[in-house]
């Protein structure tokens, strides 16, 4: 690799990590600031639902323009927006209407920065290298996932439902540098001669076999993620557990997740991708739902750590797929149209498993997670995703 194109990937992972470092500091910090306005755990999940109401209608426009204007522009847009998330959040963040706008801005801010940096990495990997990159692509994600709750280990101490107004101050400040770093990028290449046999359109890609499989387990696998970040904070409140320790808890399943996509690469050489996918899916439902019993702080951290592990390699793995299975020139639409996916779940499935908080608590969402993840495990089996060379 180049002194140059060494650059320009350390810029873009850069961006990922800022990008979710923000997004991952302002939606925990969201819920407590809605707990604090006495918003009940079963309408959590419709809050937390609204960060993907829009972007759930401008997917596929934005991969879209990524393939006909490029990756840089639309990170850029991403980068605005995602400042004036941090704005929105700091002065109306005082009311649930407010907290809702602040939340659909952060979620259009975080749409186009993901879907222009995953074109980028499609757009500039080669086949054989795509687990990998995309590996590297969600390490450098996970670490500003974990990096975004220690504001609120910092901020929080040792309070169940901590001051949000200096974690909003300080992840407004974050926001401005990803949007400097956004001019920093380079566009992947676009204009190919596309293929006669290749699928045409939005339509042509949902025809590709197995796509409706994968777009599922990519659209559970972070559902349960959003949920886990959701009401790991109720479930904390509920235990009368401290703030610093529950930040540290969704760190942790952070760095877990940084761990299991570190070495995508050599583990999908190993094994093959449908093995890897079918114990990380797994693994994921095992922990949360011990994470939902009753259990000592420990043992909530090992579950934790355990679903990290596991939830960490649905992403990457979908997203590797869809850049091979799609031709140069569409990798905008499919990155977008699996973001589609993710998002309709998140506006679906969070608000619809927020109904069981009612009766049962933020434990029962997260059994009731644990379920739908081993569920969505089963009907992987039948999904070829693995490279001809694959075992």
């Amino acid at each position: 690799m180049t002194e140059g194109a060494r650059g320009r990937a350390w810029a873009l992972l850069t961006h990922a990590a800022l990008t979710q470092a923000v997004t991952f500091v302002l939606r925990p910090a969201t819920s407590y600031r809605a707990l604090e306005l006495d918003l009940s755990p079963a309408w959590l999940g419709v809050l937390s639902g609204t960060f993907a109401l829009v972007p759930l209608v401008l997917a596929l426009p934005a991969g879209h323009v990524v393939d006909r204007l490029g990756e840089r522009r639309v990170m850029i847009a991403g980068g605005v927006l995602l400042t004036a998330a941090g704005g929105t959040f700091l002065v109306f963040g005082g009311s649930i209407p407010g907290l809702v706008i602040a939340s659909i801005v952060l979620g259009t801010a975080h749409l186009c920065a993901v879907v222009g940096q995953q074109a980028l990495v499609a757009n500039t990997t080669s086949s054989g290298k795509l687990d990998a990159a995309f590996g590297y692509y969600t390490f450098a994600a996970s670490a500003g996932q974990a990096a975004g709750p220690l504001l609120i280990v910092l901020f929080g101490g040792s309070q169940a439902i901590p001051d949000t107004t200096p974690v909003f101050q300080g992840a407004a400040l974050i926001a401005v540098v990803v949007l400097a770093c956004s001019f920093a990028i380079r566009d992947g290449a676009r204009a190919v001669e596309r293929d006669p046999a290749a699928p045409a359109g939005v339509g042509g890609l949902l025809r590709l076999p197995g796509l409706a499989r994968a777009l599922l387990t990519s659209c559970v696998v972070l559902a349960a993620v959003d949920i886990s970040l959701v009401y790991l904070p109720a479930l904390g409140a509920e235990r009368g557990i401290a703030s610093g320790v529950v930040g540290a808890l969704l760190g942790l399943r952070a760095v877990a997740s940084m761990t299991s996509r570190l070495f995508l690469g050599r583990l999908t050489r190993w094994l093959g991708r449908k093995r890897v996918l079918l114990v990380s899916i797994a693994a994921s439902a095992a922990g949360l739902a011990l994470a939902a019993a009753p259990v000592p702080v420990w043992v909530l951290a090992v579950a934790v750590t355990v679903a990290g592990l596991g939830l960490g390699v649905g992403q990457p793995l979908t997203m590797s797929w869809l850049a091979e299975s799609a031709p140069p020139g569409m990798r905008g639409r499919a990155m977008s149209l699996r973001l589609t996916g993710n998002r309709a779940g998140q506006v679906i499935v969070p608000g619809t498993v927020g109904l069981v908080a009612a009766g049962l608590g933020a434990a029962g969402v997260l059994w009731v997670t644990a379920a739908g993840l081993a569920w969505t495990g089963f009907a992987a089996r039948k999904l070829a995703v693995d490279r001809p060379h694959d075992s």
